[in-house]
């Protein structure tokens, strides 16, 4: 155990030791993939933890993974392999892992105690691995979605760094900071809606699926020549008004709420940090799900097949939904490559 470790340890049982037994570290939520050694121990209390960190002039990440998650396992082995990422993230951050399915007990900022997994619902964490990145107050500074490669995820890092929060977007900053060597140009695809885009849904409209590219993105590049060409997507893609935009572009919109302005002022107020992403409406006109960051043909297509399902109605959380899809081919004797 860390000596912050002890100090917070001493602390708990002072502020606790009439009303509460002693506190105890807690153990590391089981991982498929292991997280590096330079995690913390935690007692998962978060305030104490973000303080604390906050007086070694770092910033508190929490990280949410899950068993058999082939994104941790990216992040873990091609981005924690990185000395430059290493380095920059161990001098800047304390990092604890959390399972989305864990039963530890956590202390939210609010003082409010639950599970692992309770905690992970009422964040709406959807997508392994998640890191939330939290300012001195336990703020969100920047949340990653989902694995991002190494050029974007150390770009996300400098964001934080350098409370650039205070002053741009994350999808700003990392457009400008984390070009890719890739594309010029976005890929054309003839299933796209055209322009004028009045985006609104009318009663019994398909669900609406709206991309957000940039240039020079091999992530996009990637989901044009792969994801989208797999026959199991293209059955998908006629389920669906599908639109396109880049995050600067100037094209004007009428949203699905009825706001009349440009596409990229629309991907500010969506939030949207990373490319590609794709961000369903339902025919009410309402944001159902999102998915952000880089994603392998089979979750394209299984984020695809939940909203033309329906089931974001009835399943909450998308991983259950997948584990289900993917048992469900299992039995029909089909093979389930979740990287491939």
């Amino acid at each position: 155990m860390r000596r912050r470790g002890l100090i917070a340890a001493a602390a708990l049982l002072t502020s606790a030791a009439v009303t509460s037994p002693p506190a105890r570290a807690q153990q590391a939520s089981p991982h498929a993939i292991d997280v590096p050694g330079w995690f913390l121990d935690s007692f998962l209390d978060f305030k104490d933890e973000a303080a604390t960190a906050s007086q070694a002039g770092k910033r508190l990440v929490l990280y949410f993974g899950q068993d058999g998650c082939p994104y941790c396992r990216e992040l873990m082995q091609t981005n924690f392999s990185q000395k430059a990422i290493v380095d920059k993230t161990r001098g800047h951050f304390e990092v604890i892992a959390l399972n989305i399915w864990g039963d530890r007990e956590v202390t939210g900022f609010d003082g409010q105690r639950m599970s692992e997994k309770q905690f992970a619902k009422a964040l709406k964490v959807q997508f392994t691995p998640t890191l939330l990145f939290l300012d001195e107050q336990g703020r969100v500074a920047a949340r990653l979605n989902g694995y991002w490669p190494p050029h974007k995820f150390g770009a996300a890092l400098d964001y934080v760094i350098g409370h650039h929060e205070r002053t741009t977007t994350l999808g700003d900053y990392v457009a400008r900071h984390a070009a890719d060597a890739a594309n010029a140009q976005l890929a054309d695809e003839p299933f796209y809606l055209r322009a004028p885009h009045d985006l609104r849904r009318r009663p019994g409209a398909k669900p609406l699926a709206v991309l957000f590219e940039t240039r020079h993105c091999k992530a996009c590049d990637e989901l044009h020549s792969e994801g989208l060409r797999r026959a199991e997507m293209q059955s998908m893609i006629g389920r669906f008004d599908i639109v396109r935009f880049a995050l600067d572009d100037g094209t004007p919109v009428v949203t699905p709420a009825g706001q009349r302005l440009p596409a990229q002022q629309w991907a500010r107020e969506l939030a949207v940090a990373y490319t590609p992403s794709v961000v369903f409406f339902d025919a009410s006109n309402r944001e159902v799900f999102r998915f952000e960051g880089y994603m392998r043909p089979f979750h394209l297509t299984g984020a695809f097949d939940y909203v033309a399902q329906g089931a974001y109605r009835t399943q909450p959380e998308f991983q259950r939904f997948l584990q289900d899809r993917a048992e469900r081919a299992r039995a029909r004797g089909q093979p389930v490559d979740l990287w491939r």
